[in-house]
């Protein structure tokens, strides 16, 4: 095709590539669009929270009818992940990522003309489902264009801006949207979006198709999306709605029901959504535990935080945000050291000391919530940033190097589902423990509950194999074969 179009735009995509590959920069264009992408999905959600009530006013509903804004995306997104993960490996990285952000932009740049809150939200979903959703994509071609033992340093940088552009949201768009009103977030998101689908389509080449006419595997995406759609509606509802509401007990009860079929599709579909010989690896399935309690203990913890400052130090919303910047600043600073951490001392050993920082800081917590110190709290705020910052660089890694380059966007769409998962997990637990009593012991008690999950994390990170995490950044994992290509190769 390249040969039959050489002044074309196919041809000028190749002639780029190659200039960009000789200077060697190519990789860094990949992953700065990647991560230019991200950031264009993920600094509205902070915005929006604190915009909420004025824009209750403005479509004159309740507080409660617009935290859909937030909460459906999120439930569409974990439901999506999976698809549009598989969709990737199975028809080409770059095409799903192109599709994917080139729609979230224009229905990014609708939104702002949102007539009322139903059209708000449903907007708000579709743009997040498909450009957060994306981000399995993303990740996998950035893992295609670093080799095995750099995947660490590449993971780094993307964490500092998962971590850095909801701060930089809050800290910008909230004077924004006082001058301005909150439709100009959509704007500006629809604008920062054009970044990188312009320069994809010049810079990125496509993967090959894995398995090449495979049919999509709508049994298993139907199952884990019920599974997966189920358990998150239950999570995060259960603290407004209460555990005995009809739909959380629905979804708890469809949970383990799809989950079921999900194996079973699995195992005799001729190409499964996610091939169950990845579980069966120790690398994969460990990453995936150490992902969801640390992801528990981290949102889990991390929610307590406005109720202590409120309940116990009397502190205003606007102190209470100013304290809880220390987080992300100190997620999202820490993640390039992280990275160059497990670069140096392997990626196990930097997972396990970050995931051990972590649940650190839960006991740092419950100390200043029984002592009433509030250096400590900010403290552990400081120590709970830096021990995520640490550690994810490696696990991502740890995770992308256990499975074959045709398997890396189901991979990282699983991580990235069961860390949701992990995050709406940490804060219904954690609420159900605190129970709206706000009393230091009353605290102490759920933070305590959070160092448990943050010890499951670390016990999940020791299982990581670290000499085999070595083994394969030099030589990846085969790919997984379906129950029909083992046949043929017996």
């Amino acid at each position: 095709m390249a040969r039959d179009d050489p002044a074309g735009l196919t041809g000028v995509r190749q002639r780029l590539v190659a200039r960009l590959r000789e200077r060697g920069t190519y990789r860094r264009w990949v992953l700065s669009t990647a991560l230019v992408g991200m950031f264009a999905t993920t600094f509205p959600v902070t915005i929006l929270t604190v915009a909420l009530p004025d824009i209750a006013d403005e479509f004159g509903k309740s507080d409660a009818l617009l935290t859909w804004v937030i909460s459906a995306p999120m439930l569409a997104s974990a439901v999506a992940l999976p698809v549009l993960g598989k969709m990737g490996d199975l028809r080409g990285q770059r095409k799903v990522f192109l599709a994917g952000f080139t729609l979230a932009t224009l229905v990014a740049g609708v939104t702002a003309f949102a007539w009322s809150a139903l059209a708000l939200i449903g907007l708000r979903t579709i743009t997040q489902v498909i450009g957060s959703a994306t981000q399995p994509t993303s990740m996998a071609l950035i893992m295609r264009a670093f080799p095995a033992e750099e995947r660490v340093k590449a993971m780094g940088w993307w964490s500092l801006v998962a971590a850095g552009s909801p701060a930089i949201g809050l800290a910008v768009g909230g004077p924004l949207v006082d001058a301005v009103g909150w439709r100009v977030v959509f704007a500006v998101q629809a604008g920062l979006a054009v970044i990188p689908v312009v320069v994809a389509t010049l810079v990125l080449e496509e993967t090959p198709p894995a398995h090449a006419g495979a049919r999509f595997d709508i049994g298993g995406a139907t199952s884990i999306g019920f599974g997966a759609g189920g358990l998150m509606l239950a999570l995060n509802q259960s603290a407004d709605w209460g555990w005995a509401h009809p739909a959380v007990v629905a979804g708890l009860v469809v949970t383990p029901i799809a989950v079921a079929a999900f194996v079973a599709i699995e195992r005799r579909v001729e190409h499964p959504l996610l091939p169950l010989e990845l579980l069966g690896r120790r690398n994969f399935s460990a990453t995936l535990i150490a992902q969801s309690f640390a992801g528990a203990t981290y949102m889990g913890g991390f929610v307590m935080t406005p109720f202590l400052m409120s309940g116990i130090f009397g502190w205003t919303t606007s102190g209470i945000a100013l304290l809880l910047l220390i987080r992300p600043l100190s997620y999202s600073l820490s993640s390039p050291v992280g990275g160059q951490i497990g670069s140096r001392i392997g990626e196990r050993s930097g997972a396990l000391l970050g995931n051990s920082i972590l649940a650190a800081a839960m006991a740092v917590f419950a100390v200043g919530a029984a002592t009433e110190a509030v250096w400590l709290i900010g403290a552990a705020l400081l120590t709970q940033g830096l021990g995520n910052g640490i550690a994810r660089p490696s696990l991502g890694a740890v995770l992308a190097n256990s499975v074959d380059e045709a398997d890396l966007g189901i991979a990282s769409a699983t991580q990235r589902m069961v860390r949701l998962v992990g995050n709406a997990s940490g804060i219904a637990v954690l609420t159900a423990v605190y129970a709206g009593d706000p009393t230091p012991e009353s605290f102490g008690v759920a933070y305590l509950v959070a160092f448990g999950l943050g010890l499951v994390a670390v016990a999940a990170t020791a299982r990581i194999d670290g000499r085999q995490a070595r083994a394969d950044a030099v030589t990846p994992q085969p790919a997984a074969q379906s129950p029909a290509d083992a046949a043929t190769t017996r």
